[in-house]
């Protein structure tokens, strides 16, 4: 049984959430989203970062001029009763905003803007393995857009086709992700992680204004890495600095902290986990697993109360 979808401010059906096939999104990606994880923690169900995401969400609506017929509270509130009616301890959630029927044509001005959330199971990104062993890289021949052309700061459908060439290039050639240029030539972000390298325990990741995006996790590990101790430098990085790292870590929601143990066949380190991804890793996992927020990320969900077939289960009410 699938989890049921929110849809401008109503709960319905999963196969009941259709759009017409002129709503101008499908023809000019006109929509702004986000990627949310909630997790099944020692202290109970929680939704990571979801002011972070659902602000972040409006941003994007407001650089594409779409007004969202929602406060960022009844959002936050419509993101729980979603994930709370699916009856999942743990998934994904995709909030939604975008431009429906009303014009075809460039100008979106006359389309409906229409908002909706769904959640779903979804594991490990880039592999069971990933976050313990490592995952393949290349540097995508695809580059980042330029600035001033598409707002890069923007979490918008449209950026997402730049991210499908980069992605479907890397597993095409064998590898699990691209890791893109920005215009200049220097390191930006991955398909859908931002990027780190780490060179005699200094942690270095690229600056935001190189048409990328500016991701919540990223965020979140500059303030883990600086609590313990690290120092990071957001700069302008080479490709060749990443051959040469001791180590390279990719953050995501869908990712985490993912270790990287080759770019374009270099081996980065000694090939396996490095100890600085592997601190962070642990602090980042002991919110995450264990429940222990000392930085207000998690939004705790009421436990779901079990019918006595054990069978389905009854939402809580909040």
């Amino acid at each position: 049984m699938q989890p049921k979808i929110w849809m401008n401010g109503r709960l319905i059906k999963w196969e009941d959430a259709k759009i017409h096939v002129l709503s101008h999104v499908v023809h000019y990606g006109s929509s702004v989203f986000e990627g949310v994880r909630c997790y099944h923690t020692e202290k109970g169900s929680a939704v990571l970062f979801l002011k972070e995401h659902v602000r972040r969400l409006y941003d994007s609506a407001k650089i594409y001029r779409m007004e969202i017929p929602f406060t960022q509270l009844e959002l936050r509130e419509a993101v729980l009763e979603t994930v709370m009616a699916s009856g999942l301890s743990a998934c994904y959630i995709r909030p939604i905003v975008f431009r429906g029927e009303g014009a075809l044509g460039v100008n979106p001005l006359k389309s409906k803007v229409e908002v909706a959330i769904a959640v779903w199971e979804w594991g490990s990104y880039l592999g069971e393995d990933a976050l313990e062993k490592g995952v393949d890289m290349r540097i995508a021949s695809w580059r980042r857009i330029a600035p001033n052309t598409t707002p890069s700061s923007a979490k918008a459908g449209g950026n997402y086709l730049n991210s499908s060439l980069i992605k479907m290039e890397a597993v095409l050639d064998g590898y699990s992700e691209g890791i893109a240029l920005d215009m200049n030539g220097y390191v930006a972000e991955g398909s859908g992680e931002n990027i780190f390298l780490v060179r005699d325990e200094v942690i270095y990741t690229p600056m935001t204004a190189q048409s990328l995006l500016p991701g919540i996790t990223r965020g979140a590990v500059i303030k883990l890495a600086k609590s313990l101790g690290y120092e990071v430098r957001e700069t302008l990085i080479s490709r060749e600095s990443l051959y040469v790292a001791d180590e390279v870590f990719a953050t995501g929601t869908a990712a985490e902290i993912t270790p990287v143990r080759s770019i374009d066949k270099y081996k980065i380190g000694t090939g396996e986990r490095g100890e600085v991804t592997k601190a962070l890793q642990e602090a980042y996992f002991d919110i995450i697993r264990n429940g222990n927020d000392k930085y207000g990320w998690l939004t705790f969900l009421p436990e779901p109360k079990q019918k006595a077939n054990g069978m389905h289960r009854e939402v809580a009410k909040a």
